[in-house]
């Protein structure tokens, strides 16, 4: 008689040829290709920096003619895949909102009243991050906040606390570092009273948040107007926070001024999106933190502290927020004014839902808002047949859109919003 066990131990075996890479090299060979063209993209936009050339010019009737040609075969292949019950592919409407993109920026420059339109590509996308910055900020902080299963409405109440707070400390104490730090603790305050409210005395989220956004506009427009005004010199003049050239790399055309030149707020947008992306999805607080947001109930039962992870959580978020109203006073103007985050706040949770609550797709939704507004001012320089309105309302549609699930799935942690009571 045989040996089950032994046959068994035989038949799991399988041959495994001597030149098959491992596991974790074919998980770096995937990266090899997109690295190698993204350095060969770096190196001809060098290349393109050294030879001195600041202007491109092409024929608008031609290209435009090239875009239509092939948006409209990009709709047609779309169209057969639908047709065959066929999945369509993700690279296929990227490459037509590039060529889209791309044939739009055509119409709008052929189109103005100069005798020889052009526009800066450049200075577009670097005017489009810059504008994109408070937003990407307030972005992250919902997307920390609701994550662990937190609405943050309060967003706009901790740009703003924050961008007053900077203000004024940066001003009093001569030290714009000592504001930016300033502006993180204003906003975390706004977070502790909404945590508190929301999560001990389980008050609705949404209405806290409004309320605590009401609040603050009214108390720093109170501030402002009593003693801001009365004596500027000693409580409103800030000072700024100066852009900061990386050596060599702010010198490559295009993703040289966009990436590396920058203020510290800044630098510190690219590194809290890195560090909230990592955090929320490659560490076992991310993981613990994605749990209590989604099955709060399990995540108890594991052990773990569902209502004090929701109040860290939201108390980073607020700070994350805050340093992002530092902007408004420290980089884009040195003073502050009445309600000058503008309603950023709920912009950005508008990029956090577009971005479907994950940190790099708010960072993309947000730079999608900023270079609407900033293309929106160059469109009403430049005197292009194109309403600058249309550009100011295709995000919000394009929320609308993607909210509605009509663009892929987009959905909220299961126990946003809803108190958890420890039964």
């Amino acid at each position: 008689m045989g040996h089950p066990g032994r046959g068994a131990g035989r038949r799991r075996l399988r041959r495994v040829p001597l030149d098959q890479p491992a596991a974790g090299g074919r998980g770096v060979d995937r990266w090899i290709p997109a690295t190698t063209i993204a350095a060969v993209a770096v190196l001809g936009l060098a290349a393109l920096g050294v030879a001195g050339v600041e202007k491109i010019t092409v024929p608008s009737m031609a290209l435009g003619w090239i875009c239509s040609v092939l948006l409209l075969a990009l709709a047609g292949y779309a169209c057969f895949l639908t047709v065959k019950r066929r999945r369509t592919p993700g690279w296929l409407g990227g490459i037509f909102a590039v060529v889209f993109l791309i044939g739009f920026m055509i119409w709008i420059v052929a189109g103005g009243r100069d005798p020889e339109p052009s526009i800066s590509l450049g200075g577009l996308m670097a005017g489009a991050v810059t504008l994109a910055v408070p937003l990407v900020f307030g972005s992250l902080s919902g997307v920390l906040c609701e994550r662990a299963g937190v609405v943050n409405i309060a967003i706009e109440g901790q740009l703003l606390l924050g961008a007053f707070s900077a203000a004024v400390v940066a001003t009093v104490t001569a030290n714009v570092y000592v504001g930016l730090i300033s502006a993180a603790v204003a906003g975390a305050l706004v977070s502790l009273v909404l945590a508190v409210v929301s999560i001990k005395y389980l008050v609705n989220q949404i209405i806290v948040g409004v309320v605590l956004n009401v609040l603050i506009s009214g108390l720093t427009s109170f501030l402002f107007s009593t003693l801001l005004t009365a004596d500027p010199e000693h409580l409103n003049k800030p000072g700024r926070l100066q852009a900061v050239d990386i050596p060599f790399l702010a010198d490559i055309p295009i993703i040289g001024p966009i990436l590396f030149r920058q203020s510290l707020v800044g630098y510190l947008m690219y590194v809290a999106v890195i560090v909230v992306y990592v955090g929320l999805f490659h560490t076992k607080w991310g993981l613990r933190v994605r749990a209590v947001g989604e099955h709060p109930q399990a995540a108890d039962t594991v052990g773990i502290n569902v209502n004090r992870t929701r109040f860290i959580n939201v108390l980073m978020g607020g700070a994350i927020a805050g340093i992002g109203g530092s902007f408004f006073t420290l980089v884009s103007v040195d003073a502050f004014s009445k309600d000058m985050s503008g309603g950023r706040g709920y912009i950005a949770l508008a990029a956090m839902i577009f971005g479907r609550w994950n940190p790099i797709g708010a960072f993309l939704a947000a730079l999608l808002f900023g270079f609407a507004d900033n293309l929106q001012s160059i469109i009403t320089i430049i005197g292009s047949p194109v309403p600058s309105q249309f550009m100011a309302m295709l995000p919000y549609a394009l929320t609308v859109v993607a909210v509605a699930g009509l663009v892929g799935r987009s959905r909220p942690p299961a126990a946003d919003g809803i108190p958890y009571v420890k039964g």
